[in-house]
């Protein structure tokens, strides 16, 4: 069975860091691309980060590049999301997702496997 279950989020000071983690089991990260995404209460859902099937590629919105990077263990069977200089407007729900290719891509409707996502608040 296909699933994906994020860890890591938290509570953090403005300035702090996070890593993210994204567990897939059911398929191999390294057959698929990885995307995160996040969603703040009254805002639509905001792709931040994808890396391709062959780790080669990624892309970041502009809103957490230079910050974020996105990482993955084929090994492990994991993908990762080292967050750094975190900001209050960070706060949201984070999800990681399936997408249904081998490259990477942001728009969220071209994926059809969601985690259940894992809450980020940045406050002092």
């Amino acid at each position: 069975q296909l699933q994906l279950v994020e860890s890591g989020g938290g509570l953090v000071q403005p300035g702090g860091s996070l890593r993210l983690s994204c567990a897939a089991s059911g398929f191999t990260v390294d057959y698929y691309a990885v995307g995160w995404f996040r969603q703040a209460p009254g805002k639509e859902r905001e792709g931040i980060s994808c890396i391709s099937a062959s780790g080669q590629s990624s892309d970041y919105a502009d809103s957490v590049k230079g910050r974020f990077t996105i990482s993955k263990d084929n090994a492990k069977n994991m993908v990762y999301l080292q967050m750094n200089s975190l900001k209050p407007e960070d706060t949201a729900i984070y999800y990681c997702a399936r997408r249904d290719f081998l490259d990477c891509g942001l728009e969220h409707v071209s994926y059809r496997s969601w985690g259940l996502g894992t809450q980020v608040t940045i406050s002092a």
